[in-house]
C-alpha cells in the first residue's frame, strides 16, 4: 500500500496570532505529518454582512458576533503567509492552504504550492472551481454536505476546464463539527471511489481518532484533520480538534496500519514461520507400543511439537503397523 498523505488542518486555529500559528507548525512537524494546513480568505470577500455563524460557532465563540467579524479576527495577512512558509520549511513539513475566495486563489497561486484544496463549502461554486482547475494542479476536494449529482457537476467543472481526473482525489466528509459516529458512513468512500474512478480520502470532524485511522484501513489515501495546541481555547473549531499528543498518536497508529494491511495475499510471514513447530502438533504415541502392534484410536494421541507427523494423517496411520518400539510421547 502506498503511503497515506496525512494533513493537519490548523485552520484557523491560531486565532489570528501568528507567534500561534508558528508554533502549529511546530506541533505539526514533530507528529509526522506531510502537510499542515492553513485558510487564506479575504472575510469582505468571503461572507456578507448578513451572514450568521454555524451552530457549532455560536456554540464556540461570542454570540453577539456575526460570522464577519468572527472571520476578520482569524484572517491572516500575505506577510503572515510568507513567515508561515519560512516556518514550514525550517522544521520539515509542506506548507498548505485553502483559499476561501478568488482573490486569495490568485494569491496562493503565486506561492508556486504543489497541491490545491477545495473545501466543502465551495463544491458548487462554479467561477472558483473554474479559477482553480484552470491551475492545473492537484486536487484534493472535500465533499461534505454533497449528494452525487454535485461531486459529479463539480467534477465535470474541473476536468473541463483544465485538470485531468487522474489528479483529483475526493475527501468523504461530514461537515458538522464534531462529526455524530452515526453520520459517519465510512462505507461511503467505497461508493466514492467506485462511481469515479478516483482516490478517495476522508476529512475527518469526529472526536478522537479512531475513525480517521479505521479510514486508512478502509482505503483511504489522504486523512485530513484539525488539530489545535489546546481544545480548551476560545475560537470556533479547537473543541473538534485533536491536541498535539492525539494528533501523534493518530499519525502513528495510520503508519502502523499501512504497514499492517500488506498486499492481500494470504502466506505464511518470515516472523511467524519460526512458530509452526511450537504451536502445531504432530503424532505422538499415547502409551507404550512394542514392535508389530497395530496403530488405534487407543495407542496414539496429537500433542505439540510439530515436526513429526501431521494430525492430517491420523486416518492413514490408524490400522497400519509399528515398525518398532515407541515410549509415551514419542513421534510416531
Amino acid at each position: 500500500m502506498s503511503r497515506t498523505l496525512i494533513i493537519a488542518e490548523a485552520g484557523v486555529n491560531h486565532n489570528g496570532d501568528l507567534n500561534m500559528a508558528l508554533q502549529l507548525i511546530e506541533k505539526a512537524a514533530d507528529s509526522g505529518v506531510d502537510y499542515v494546513k492553513f485558510q487564506t480568505f479575504k472575510s469582505e470577500g468571503l461572507v456578507s454582512c448578513h451572514a450568521t455563524k454555524a451552530e457549532y460557532q455560536k456554540n464556540t465563540t461570542s454570540g453577539d458576533d456575526s460570522q464577519l467579524k468572527m472571520l476578520q479576527r482569524l484572517e491572516l495577512s500575505q506577510d503572515d503567509h510568507f513567515r508561515l512558509i519560512e516556518h514550514c520549511n525550517k522544521c520539515g513539513v509542506k506548507f498548505l492552504s485553502t483559499a476561501f475566495d478568488l482573490e486569495s486563489v490568485e494569491f496562493l497561486s503565486s506561492l508556486n504550492l504543489d497541491l490545491w484544496k477545495i473545501p466543502s463549502g465551495e463544491v458548487t461554486n462554479l467561477p472558483y472551481l473554474r479559477r482553480i482547475a484552470q491551475k492545473r494542479g492537484k486536487i484534493i476536494m472535500s465533499t461534505g454536505m454533497c449528494c452525487h449529482e454535485d461531486i459529479k457537476a463539480a467534477l465535470s467543472v474541473l476536468t473541463s476546464n483544465g485538470t485531468p481526473i487522474e489528479n483529483i482525489t475526493l475527501l468523504h466528509c461530514n461537515t458538522e463539527y464534531p462529526t455524530p459516529w452515526k453520520d459517519v458512513n465510512l462505507r461511503a468512500i467505497h461508493d466514492i471511489a467506485k462511481r469515479y474512478n478516483v482516490s478517495v480520502g476522508y476529512s475527518d470532524h469526529t472526536q478522537g481518532i479512531e475513525v480517521p485511522i479505521a479510514a486508512v484501513a478502509l482505503g483511504a489515501t489522504v486523512i485530513e484533520k484539525h488539530f489545535t495546541l489546546d481544545n480548551n481555547l476560545p475560537g470556533p473549531d479547537h473543541k473538534a480538534s485533536l491536541e498535539p499528543v492525539q494528533l501523534k498518536a493518530m499519525v502513528n497508529a495510520i503508519r502502523h496500519i499501512e504497514e499492517s494491511l500488506g498486499d492481500g495475499v494470504k502466506r505464511i510471514s518470515d516472523s511467524e514461520r519460526k512458530n509452526i513447530t511450537i504451536a502445531r502438533k504432530s503424532i505422538v504415541a499415547a502409551s507404550h507400543i512394542k514392535t508389530g502392534d497395530i496403530f488405534t484410536e487407543d495407542n496414539i494421541t496429537v500433542k505439540r511439537p510439530g515436526g513429526g507427523i501431521s494430525p492430517m494423517k491420523w486416518d492413514d496411520i490408524i490400522g497400519t503397523i509399528a515398525s518398532h518400539d515407541y515410549s509415551p510421547d514419542d513421534f510416531i
